[in-house]
């Protein structure tokens, strides 16, 4: 066993990590975070860690999603330095994802890179959640928590009181995803699809499954530029579905995505999780409702700090 539970974080979401610590019923260890004029970056851990178990919270997100990353690595060298017993990286949002596989015959796989830069930092073991792609885990060759946001979702979606709903995958790689709600929610389940009808021509969308007269629920990991989005609620309404509601764990929102959600009538709510802080977006978008995977990340922090189990945790 390791001494004591430390939780330390840098600057990409300060707020979650203390909500973490609130769970936790502990305090959040100090660190010193400063950037030199050339712009290089200093970490400083301001407690004594060693021998101790060591969370570091720090989502690799927008909008620097360079600077998070490196501080992150930094922090993780720090502590293995001073002797940390044993240090694990909870990163609710795993930048550069997407970038999974090599797309075009001289790419990198990012995703793969930033998994080598998490373990040689210092990493023993990592917590995601939601994570893009699931082959991801497989990247580390230490042990990977890949978290869902399921749980907390169905108790907001439970709160509609909608009897009729539909849970929709917004494109056939989230049907896993879709499934896992339709599951617990004993819903029916349908799909947009995209394809070309005929060469030539621009990509059309397609409902799979029954929506009319229902409540669609969109799930998906999360929510960029929200254009699939905005686009699929749009279809979906000209399908009959009689009300659109969607639930994405990660809120990139990134671009055009406020104005988007917005300007989309379909769309009448959109619950998102604080895996990235939105800032002024959440005064920009009442649309918006965000839901704290807090509590789900601090009940595994404390499973893994006292060895039991965390699959009761998983979907």
């Amino acid at each position: 066993m390791f001494s004591d539970l430390k939780i330390v974080t840098g600057s990409s979401n300060p707020e979650l990590a203390k909500a973490i610590c609130n769970h936790l019923g502990c305090q959040l260890t100090p660190t010193l975070s400063t950037t030199f004029s050339d712009g290089e970056l200093r970490i400083e851990i301001g407690d004594n860690v060693r021998g101790d178990d060591v969370f570091v919270v720090q989502p690799t997100c927008p909008p620097t999603v360079n600077r998070n990353l490196v501080q992150l690595c930094l922090m993780l060298d720090a502590l293995k330095r001073a002797s940390a017993g044993r240090i694990t990286a909870v990163i609710p949002y795993y930048g550069y994802a997407r970038q999974d596989r090599k797309v075009s015959p001289r790419a990198p796989i990012s995703a793969k890179m930033v998994a080598d830069f998490i373990s040689v930092a210092g990493a023993e073991r990592v917590v995601t959640i939601d994570l893009h792609a699931g082959q991801i885990q497989g990247y580390f060759d230490c042990p990977v928590d890949n978290l869902f946001a399921v749980p907390v979702m169905l108790d907001a979606l439970r709160k509609l009181g909608e009897e009729k709903i539909v849970i929709v995958s917004p494109d056939a790689g989230g049907v896993e995803r879709a499934r896992a709600y339709a599951k617990r929610l004993d819903a029916p389940l349908a799909i947009v699809d995209k394809r070309r009808d005929k060469p030539n021509q621009a990509q059309a969308m397609h409902v799979i499954g029954d929506v009319q007269d229902r409540v669609a629920i969109v799930v998906d990991d999360m929510i960029d530029t929200a254009g699939t989005l905005c686009a699929g609620a749009e279809v979906l309404m000209k399908n009959g579905a009689k009300k659109i509601v969607a639930c994405a764990t990660h809120p990139v929102l990134s671009g055009p995505a406020i104005d988007r959600i917005n300007a989309t009538e379909a769309l009448s709510q959109v619950f998102v999780t604080d895996t990235i802080p939105l800032g002024d977006k959440l005064e920009r978008c009442p649309k918006l409702e965000v839901i704290s995977v807090a509590a789900i990340l601090g009940k595994t922090i404390h499973n893994i700090h006292t060895g039991s189990s965390v699959s009761v945790l998983f979907v």
